[in-house]
């Protein structure tokens, strides 16, 4: 059986979790805070532990077919002795009956420990106003959805991330031209010239970020950045307390890939910003290689916010620490087709005014 983590107020002995507006730990209770540095000392254990997650499956009816629980944990809450289930991957959650915030320990033990934390900054009220502030300056978007639209799930999580630094050298060669016009009495000029361009140099990339999670969307997490890393620090359980956690399932090896592909866009998008004052310019070749790379592993937090609409889900995010809101939207087909057709036919009504008084005029 995984061990599980909950931290108890040593004054009332309630769950204290991590409280976005102080940056401590807080009692809900008693309201005692606490500065995280304080709690170091359980996650002395994660030096030297290694994950035991033993399924137990105890069923009063059917047998468990072969492959059924894989992925699946069960773990037992300390305070209620309730049984939570989740994936092979959750680190951090709530107990389902008595609703304590509990850290999964096994899940950070070892490898699987995380170099550094993102502590939310902004809490759950503060998603939803971000989602309904979504809302506005959408023209097409159904008066029912916004009117009458709920939250069907809305969760903080620290979601999994390999931060990639490396040193990027590139050499790039471009065909650029140059366009000069002019004309006499008779005729008009086009002098067109011709360049080859090359561009060398270095660049410093540091925490490149790539999600280590298979579940979420690599787009999205990638649209809520950036993550200000001046605020990241050492991994600790504490900051988990009272949020969702998973571990990664996406390895660093896995990850390269993705990271390299963003390092050498940027690369190139960089070297191309040196380019000004041609007409156009167009790559003509491209060598990018990096060195002295290394990751490290992070925890970056992230609300998500899930909401049905005529049978279809929609998926939004908010960065947990700079409050970016991404996440699409319905659309009202009516409303578009209404109002495509009022603009053309604006546009039909004053060609045909401008087409009589041409005739008019022109006879």
């Amino acid at each position: 059986m995984a061990d599980i983590q909950e931290y108890k107020c040593p004054c009332c002995g309630g769950a204290i979790q991590f409280d976005t507006t102080v940056q401590k730990m807080k009692c809900p209770y008693c309201d005692t805070e606490f500065d995280v540095a304080n709690l170091r000392s359980f996650d002395k254990e994660l030096e030297k532990t290694t994950q035991e997650d033993q399924m137990r499956w105890e069923t009063p009816g059917k047998v468990w077919q072969e492959g059924e629980t894989e992925g699946m944990r069960v773990y037992v809450c300390k305070s209620c002795g309730g049984e939570i289930i989740g994936d092979a991957n959750l680190g951090a959650t709530k107990c389902p009956y008595c609703g304590n915030p509990v850290v999964l320990m096994g899940q950070f033990a070892g490898d699987l420990k995380p170099d550094l934390v993102i502590p939310f900054k902004l809490d759950k009220e503060a998603a939803k106003k971000a989602l309904f502030e979504h809302y506005k300056g959408k023209p097409f978007l159904p008066k029912v959805f916004k009117n009458q639209n709920h939250i069907d799930e809305i969760k903080g999580i620290y979601v999994p991330f390999w931060l990639f630094d490396t040193d990027s050298h590139g050499d790039i060669t471009y065909r650029a031209t140059r366009i000069r016009t002019w004309s006499d009495s008779e005729y008009r000029y086009v002098e067109t010239e011709y360049y080859a361009l090359y561009r060398e140099g270095d660049i410093r990339f540091e925490s490149v970020p790539v999600d280590g999670s298979s579940q979420m969307p690599d787009a999205m997490m990638e649209s809520i950045e950036p993550f200000h890393m001046a605020d990241a620090v050492d991994f600790q359980t504490a900051y988990l307390a009272g949020y969702l956690a998973d571990r990664y399932d996406v390895d660093a090896n896995a990850s390269i890939g993705r990271a390299n592909e963003r390092i050498k866009t940027s690369t190139e998008s960089a070297f191309a910003s040196t380019t000004g004052g041609y007409a156009t310019v167009i790559p003509a070749g491209s060598n990018i290689t990096l060195h002295n790379s290394e990751a490290k592993y992070a925890l970056l937090p992230v609300w998500l916010l899930n909401t049905t609409f005529k049978g279809e889900h929609y998926l939004f995010a908010m960065n947990g620490q700079t409050g970016k809101f991404v996440g699409d939207l319905p659309v009202d087909s009516g409303r578009f087709w209404s109002k495509f057709f009022m603009f053309t036919g604006i546009f039909a009504v004053a060609a045909f005014i401008v087409e009589i008084l041409l005739k008019v005029f022109g006879s």
